[in-house]
């Protein structure tokens, strides 16, 4: 028996990476942390991986469990992020909120960016189906292997945002703002509806 599962952590890295996307987190990023300091910025992308790690690592471990006791379902779990989103768009598009505080910095790394957008419904699901596939020490090592590898990348790319802030300057975090706003609550939409789908038709 190998102790480690490559196979295995393959697939959890790509299927996280894949959904979790890194770079299409930056948009979002800037937009709501373009206005704030360098160090400010850098925190916020700390603090936003390692919530979205707490997350993930929760539901890995815990997830089916609180989500029974909870009576929540996966669908459930996807509205409530297509709607939290949603608010978030809104926010983007409106222009809504001036410069944060120091307090508001930590509030919008969390919630927001750690979750949902980095640890969304799609992201808790894959790794609630990937802990039931869990039955060896290989498969957990890579498990364990494959979501800290995801949130390096997470990290590392939220961190280079700042390369991407030199080349756009503030006129064009404006921009991006408000189109990726407009992109964002189609996204929060879509989530929605999809969550309602397979709430209705497991009824």
């Amino acid at each position: 028996m190998s102790w480690f599962d490559g196979r295995f952590f393959g697939s959890v890295f790509v299927t996280l990476v894949v959904i979790m996307d890194p770079v299409g987190s930056i948009p979002v990023f800037l937009a709501l942390t373009g206005a704030t300091s360098r160090r400010s910025r850098n925190r916020s992308a700390d603090i936003a991986v390692l919530t979205a790690l707490t997350v993930i690592v929760s539901f890995a471990l815990f997830g089916q469990q609180v989500l029974q006791f909870l009576h929540i379902s996966l669908p459930a779990l996807q509205v409530a992020g297509g709607l939290l989103l949603l608010l978030v768009a809104l926010e983007l598009l409106m222009g809504w909120g001036g410069q944060p505080s120091p307090e508001e910095e930590v509030n919008v790394s969390m919630v927001p960016l750690g979750t949902p957008l980095l640890a969304g419904p799609g992201a808790i699901a894959a790794t609630i189906v990937f802990a039931r596939g869990v039955h060896t020490v290989g498969a957990v090592l890579a498990l364990a292997a494959g979501i800290l590898a995801v949130h390096l990348v997470l990290w590392v790319t939220l961190r280079f945002s700042e390369v991407i802030l030199r080349v756009v300057r503030r006129s064009g975090v404006t921009l991006i703002t408000r189109v990726f706003g407009l992109l964002l609550s189609a996204i929060a939409v879509q989530l929605a509806a999809d969550g309602i789908r397979a709430f209705v038709t497991t009824r």
